[in-house]
């Protein structure tokens, strides 16, 4: 539905919801508070509006971050210094907006509307942001329903939709296009190459489409649903209810672990952040050990080494008391935390949505069972 984000408290209730859908990826929370506070303050209407709002002939383009958030090591720094990537110039809704503009003025093409990829602290607001620097309207929905890795983890992917061409614009200026590829791996694989030369993230854009085949596409009224889910979690806990097992109870997931996080492993490889968390179980979940592994999201999660969860299903883990969704680079040893399980997008338990999404994608040797089927 359309919507309009009229203050602050508004705006970190809908990145909230955000990050929480980004299951540890989709880029930082405070970047995409930033990118959209920074907006309103410039008398901007933030907000997004529905599907049904644009024609079937409107042109649609998808703008997304790409690579890595990994944090900076002292190494990389050194490294960055060397080819003069200092001072950046450009923010990530820029880099975003300006990948937009050079799409445009490639492909000779007028944009009407954009869709998110995915859902994401940073990803979803970026989009929106970018869309008000270019005077360009947001749709509610995304392409994922969640966070994810790569770009053919998509529904566009599914369905068998164009990706080419992609602009790509890094923080420091330099623009690239992507104008064929053999696959949309390949086409991940050169993104990904590009983003870590850039060593981190870069703003894109691709996905051209019209209205008839986004509509087609599209998972629709998850920008709603974030907003929804993060002022659940802001208002629970201002009353002294536990925002936890509210959310539980509104979508209908499982609460896999509370406990404190006894050890993170993590390096920054090829443009992804890839690691896992250890969590040691407590109260009634003591004695458990859970460990998560991630590629920039949440992707398998074992409990006392059998595993439990995998994509395409959510894992999502949170502050114990607060609810707080947590990025994953944000989480550290000693964090006290609840691990949270949530069903997939019914298209992504499909076969094909498996095959790009479940745990064999990532290299495990595991058949996908839905999360409903193991915790009862």
């Amino acid at each position: 539905m359309k919507a309009t984000l009229k203050n602050r408290q508004e705006i970190e209730d809908f990145v909230r919801g955000c990050t929480f859908y980004g299951t540890g990826g989709g880029g930082l929370p405070e970047n995409g508070i930033d990118s959209l506070v920074s907006e309103l303050e410039k008398g901007k209407e933030v907000g997004w509006i529905d599907i049904d709002d644009i024609s079937d002939d409107d042109l649609t383009a998808c703008p997304f971050l790409m690579g890595s958030i990994a944090p900076h090591t002292e190494q990389t720094i050194k490294e960055m210094a060397s080819f003069g990537l200092g001072t950046v110039k450009n923010k990530q809704k820029d880099c975003l907006a300006i990948a937009i503009q050079e799409l445009s003025n490639y492909t000779g093409k007028k944009v009407n509307a954009l869709i998110p990829i995915e859902l994401g602290g940073a990803n979803t607001p970026g989009c929106i942001a970018a869309g008000l620097i270019t005077g360009i309207p947001t749709i509610d929905g995304d392409y994922t329903g969640r966070a994810i890795p790569e770009i053919s983890q998509t529904t566009p992917y599914l369905h068998d939709k164009s990706l080419l061409p992609i602009t790509t614009v890094d923080a420091w200026g330099n623009i690239c296009i992507i104008k064929d590829s053999t696959s949309y791996p390949i086409a991940e694989r050169i993104g990904k190459f590009l983003s870590a030369a850039s060593y981190g993230l870069t703003g894109d854009a691709g996905f051209l489409m019209t209205g008839k085949e986004v509509k087609e596409v599209i998972i629709p009224g998850t920008l709603t649903e974030c907003y929804n889910i993060g002022k659940l979690i802001r208002e629970t806990r201002e009353v002294g209810k536990d925002p936890i097992a509210e959310v539980i109870k509104l979508l209908g997931g499982w609460i896999i672990s509370r406990g404190k996080v006894v050890k993170k492993e993590w390096k920054d490889r090829v443009g992804y952040y890839w690691g896992t968390h250890t969590i040691a179980g407590e109260g009634e979940f003591e004695g458990d050990i859970t460990k998560i592994w991630f590629k920039n999201e949440n992707h398998i999660c074992w409990k006392n080494e059998e595993v439990l969860v995998t994509s395409p299903d959510i894992i999502t883990v949170v502050d114990v008391v607060t609810g707080e969704p947590f990025a994953n680079p944000k989480i550290s040893e000693g964090d006290n935390v609840a691990v949270i399980g949530l069903k997939a997008r019914p298209m992504f338990r499909s076969e094909k949505g498996i095959g790009i999404l479940g745990p064999k994608a990532f290299g495990f040797d595991y058949d996908y069972v839905p999360i409903e089927n193991r915790l009862k």
